[in-house]
């Protein structure tokens, strides 16, 4: 693992940041392409893009602040100002608060601008995720014996530490402590390529003819079940029913996802029916 990319002078370069900044911006081209092509002012794309950032960081940052209280409490500026420790569903959602009610104000068609966001959304974060492969910050998963195992002892935040919360595992290794050089599942990998893999289905199907609103209801519907089943092989506590916060999140948005599609289904339905 690579957490500093190269150091110019007292300036480093983190693999992290850099990799969350290539995928806001390639974020932002995807959207910029999605609203020329509904013949919406592509430039929006660069300030959706600002909004992303700034409330998608701050959201993100506040959650994982919450989910990790009693450290927060005993040393707050550090963890309010360190570098990683971001919860991506926190800063979604505030992030798209944020978005939504700058569209309004701009008396945009909300619906058209969420279908392509859905589209560069999938994809950007699949990208960013490798920002946590690379830097080895704990999102990796659980030790494995497949061929791509990899080891993420250069990392930011070693197994050693990151298994301590899981004894379950690490009673199986001498001591009770998994080496840092453990094989472990790179599940910020797994979730790059289902980000392309998505990527590649909600640009075929907005090549159909739906109603508005569809594709981004299909998004809420396609990243949550990603990210349910990568949650299965991470290291994250699990809450309620054997599943992590994650996963209960992502059940929430899945059935938003499926109702919202639901509804506009039968929506466009309804005028045929009438006529009968």
């Amino acid at each position: 693992m690579i957490p500093i990319l190269f150091e110019i002078g007292p300036l480093k370069i983190y693999s992290y940041g850099l990799m969350l900044g290539i995928g806001f911006l390639l974020g932002s081209y995807v959207l910029s392409l999605e609203l020329k092509r509904k013949k919406l002012d592509p430039n929006m794309a660069s300030m959706i893009t600002v909004l992303a950032v700034i409330f998608g960081i701050s959201g993100a940052k506040v959650l994982y602040l919450l989910e990790n209280w009693s450290a927060f409490a005993q040393d707050p500026f550090g963890m309010a100002f360190s570098a990683g420790g971001l919860t991506w569903y926190g800063g979604f959602i505030v992030a798209l608060t944020a978005v939504i009610l700058y569209v309004r104000s701009k008396r945009t068609p909300i619906l058209k601008v969420l279908d392509g966001l859905g589209v560069a959304l999938i994809i950007a974060y699949g990208v960013a995720r490798l920002g946590c492969h690379f830097s080895g910050d704990g999102d990796y998963g659980f030790p494995t014996d497949l061929p791509w195992g990899t080891n993420y002892e250069n990392g930011t935040y070693p197994p050693s530490r990151a298994f301590a919360i899981f004894p379950e595992i690490a009673s199986r290794y001498p001591g009770g402590v998994v080496p840092n050089n453990t094989p472990l599942h790179p599940t910020p990998v797994y979730e790059t390529l289902l980000g392309v893999l998505g990527f590649g289905v909600l640009r075929y199907l907005r090549r159909r003819d739906y109603p508005d609103g569809k594709i981004f209801a299909i998004y809420l519907m396609l990243s949550s079940i990603f990210r349910f089943s990568i949650e299965f092989l991470r290291l994250n506590p699990r809450l309620l029913f054997g599943l992590s916060e994650a996963q209960l999140i992502a059940i929430v948005l899945f059935f938003a996802g499926l109702v919202w599609t639901l509804a506009i289904s039968r929506k466009r339905e309804l005028p045929s029916s009438a006529r009968q």
